[in-house]
């Protein structure tokens, strides 16, 4: 395990999968590590991602599941939504442990404190973000915490 970087760590566990015939985990690591690859041939030259680099592939993946499993409920398709939510779930055994929403309410604060934004209203809402952007990028979603920033400046 020691030395292993994310995308290797990925393929042995799509190997892994395979052998145990797991069809949802051998199908979702399978895609992320496609999702891998074209980042990865995306630039002007392709070459290998750093683990963050693949943990931002990652952490767009999982996002694209929650977003589809929400809106096939909202169509009235559980089964599909439920497929959805499952991929998802195996993704996110990769992420970082995801910060509650407790912890999100304490970081904003701390940065809107930070700052000095307390009376500033909404024109402070990019610098809050500068400051709590990289605190919590890939441990909580980007839309809760803009709102949750709103929330506290508004």
């Amino acid at each position: 395990m020691l030395g292993m970087t994310l995308k290797e760590q990925l393929r042995a566990d799509l190997t892994a999968a395979m052998k145990d015939r797991d069809k949802l985990r051998s199908s979702t690591l399978r895609m992320v590590l496609t999702s891998v690859t074209t980042a990865e041939v995306a630039g002007e030259e392709s070459r290998e991602l750093s683990d963050a680099e693949v943990l931002d592939v990652l952490t767009k993946e999982a996002k694209k599941r929650r977003e589809a499993a929400t809106a096939f409920e909202d169509g009235g398709r559980a089964e599909s939504a439920a497929q959805e939510r499952a991929e998802a779930e195996v993704i996110a055994a990769y992420l970082p442990q995801q910060l509650t929403a407790e912890e999100v309410v304490a970081i904003v604060a701390a940065a809107i404190e930070q700052t000095g934004a307390a009376g500033e209203g909404m024109r402070a809402m990019g610098k809050v973000m500068g400051v709590v952007q990289p605190q919590v990028k890939g441990r909580a979603d980007g839309g809760a915490v803009a709102a949750e920033v709103r929330r506290q400046l508004g």
